[in-house]
């Protein structure tokens, strides 16, 4: 009979006993965290923040809004969404504090003080109230979770009734032939280049490992309705190398 301590889960191609994966993904983190927003330019050439500009384009954020942004490490989302908003706070939650204080020292950060607050926490155990957040966004994050339903659940159950979850997430092509070519890069271009600005390789093989791992578009798209969000849908980006989804707590 198998128990809790049995479960197994994805670290990039690896398996390892599910308690080990949250340690693990720290790691990589704490590692690349000073190097993480320049290493995003180089490997998506930049277009990361069109993305994530396409994100708060969806999310059309609303002065006086309560945002939760799940694994936002250096900011980057909460920044978008303040600016957006004109009025409202956020709440940058990450489990690797490094990521935290590399976002704290970002000029923006100093500009927004009053209007940010920085949490060291677990995205399948959320430090706060039922229904308390507009807003949860968790961009690059989620497939980094050891348990992405948990997550999921959770997410719904700290928003406020009407409120809205968005996720931005590598994602797969849906052209075989596109899909290869993007893999071709991702193997072979994306952990030298961590070695070459990061001076870690293994932490970007495991990202890249861990993007393939990810659930396709419709799966994920089901396990976001599963778990009780309504009007769910998503919009691929770049042909779907990454994807929008969105949920509402209705």
């Amino acid at each position: 009979m198998s128990n809790e301590t049995d479960k197994t889960t994805h670290f990039g191609y690896e398996t390892v006993p599910e308690a080990e994966k949250a340690g693990r993904v720290q790691g990589v983190f704490s590692s690349v965290a000073s190097r993480y927003d320049i290493m995003n330019d180089v490997m998506s050439g930049g277009i990361h923040r069109l993305w994530k500009d396409a994100m708060m384009d969806w999310l059309a954020p609303r002065p006086g809004q309560k945002l939760l942004d799940v694994a936002g490490g250096t900011g980057d989302i909460s920044f978008r969404f303040l600016k957006r908003a004109g009025s409202g706070h956020a709440t940058v939650l990450d489990l690797t504090e490094p990521m935290l204080v590399e976002g704290r020292k970002r000029a923006e950060a100093a500009q927004m003080q009053d209007s940010l607050d920085w949490v060291v926490g677990d995205a399948m155990a959320l430090p706060f109230d039922d229904n308390t957040f507009d807003v949860y966004t968790i961009s690059f994050g989620i497939r980094n979770v050891t348990r992405p339903e948990d997550a999921l659940a959770e997410a719904y159950r700290v928003l406020k009734p009407g409120g809205r979850l968005i996720v931005l997430e590598f994602s797969q092509l849906p052209n075989p032939g596109l899909q290869k070519a993007y893999d071709l890069y991702s193997f072979n271009v994306i952990p030298r280049m961590g070695q070459v600005i990061a001076n870690d390789r293994d932490s970007y093989q495991y990202l890249v490992e861990s993007i393939r791992n990810f659930p396709d578009q419709e799966t994920f798209l089901n396990m976001i309705r599963a778990t009780g969000f309504g009007n769910a849908k998503y919009r691929n980006l770049t042909m779907g190398i990454a994807c929008l989804h969105s949920g509402w707590k209705l």
